[in-house]
């Protein structure tokens, strides 16, 4: 398949994924292992809930396979021991020499290289496994805050993790950690602040609800 070639859907391994960004949000993936365990006994409603947010991938050198969105939902599959899942191959890009490749993953804006607290590294920090993924307390934020309707899914590479910073910035991390609902609510009015309004998905308007719980 081309570089340029049309999205196609196929089932991979779980296994073989690799991650494009050194952190996850762990409270949103526990939220999404929690979703798949109550939906073990329909299967029909499984399989809607994994294809409603399909994992994005990228093939590179030696056919490895990398995500570039719905890390969360990877990492929660693998949690609970599904092998496989449906994923969307973007691009192809298994041809290409290394080098070549993570330039091409750079342009493309597939790699987001930040720690937990929101700090630039090299491209040797990437991990090989979804598991060694760091928590960012923040970017599980960015995720209830945006299921709660406080800014709007957009196709921008990782809008969550922008929003993200923007909390960090504003919201200290002991407080957040130990009043995660009282962390949303104040999110949820940082995200209608005219400061937010350079970030991708802004609304500006009262969101849905702000208990702290996401909603899909």
């Amino acid at each position: 398949m081309a570089d340029t070639a049309p999205v196609r859907r196929m089932n991979v391994e779980l296994a073989r994924l690799r991650p494009t960004q050194l952190t996850v949000g762990m409270r949103e993936v526990k939220y999404k292992r929690k979703r798949l365990r109550a939906l073990e006994k329909r299967p029909g409603e499984l399989v809607a809930f994994i294809l409603e947010m399909p994992i994005r991938a990228v093939l590179g050198p030696g056919q490895r396979v990398y995500v570039i969105d719905h890390h969360h939902l990877a990492l929660a599959l693998l949690k609970e021991d599904f092998q496989t899942a449906p994923m969307e191959l973007t691009a192809d890009f298994s041809r290409l020499p290394m080098r070549t490749f993570w330039r091409r993953m750079q342009a493309r804006q597939f790699v987001h290289l930040y720690d937990a607290k929101g700090r630039p590294q090299p491209l040797s920090a990437l991990r090989k496994d979804l598991r060694h993924l760091q928590d960012d307390p923040y970017r599980s934020l960015a995720g209830f805050v945006r299921a709660a309707g406080g800014f709007s899914k957009t196709p921008s590479p990782f809008a969550e993790f922008q929003w993200a910073d923007y909390f960090r910035q504003r919201i200290g991390q002991d407080w957040l950690e130990d009043h995660f609902r009282k962390a949303v609510a104040k999110a949820l009015r940082l995200a209608r602040h005219l400061d937010a309004a350079r970030l991708p998905g802004y609304v500006g308007r009262k969101t849905k609800g702000c208990d702290g719980q996401m909603r899909t």
